[in-house]
């Protein structure tokens, strides 16, 4: 049994992320992000699907601003840069990420 608003360490100062399940080309990430965190740009070869569970946060998603509150989803096709500009200090962000690999 697993809590997703209880962390299994004290917030670190870059994301953490902790699988959750993975089963067949599905993987469930938990991630928590460090106030103020900004990432490099990613583009991944899977489709994620992201709920932000606590917090707030900025991605830019190819060259469009969206910001997300708590209880937003959002769907990143694969191949489509993104990166996260910002997160809340208070309370700090806590993602749940779905990453979907193409069937082989």
């Amino acid at each position: 049994m697993q809590n997703l608003f209880k962390p299994e360490k004290a917030p670190a100062e870059e994301e953490s992320f902790e699988t959750l399940l993975q089963c067949g080309n599905v993987l469930i990430e938990k991630i928590q992000s460090p106030p103020s965190t900004r990432t490099e740009t990613f583009d991944q070869a899977q489709d994620e699907w992201i709920a932000l569970l606590q917090g707030q946060a900025s991605l830019q998603i190819e060259d469009r601003i969206v910001t997300l509150q708590s209880g937003d989803t959002l769907f990143i096709p694969a191949r489509t840069p993104h990166r996260v500009l910002e997160t809340s200090t208070d309370p700090t962000c806590i993602w749940l990420a779905v990453h979907i690999h193409a069937s082989s």
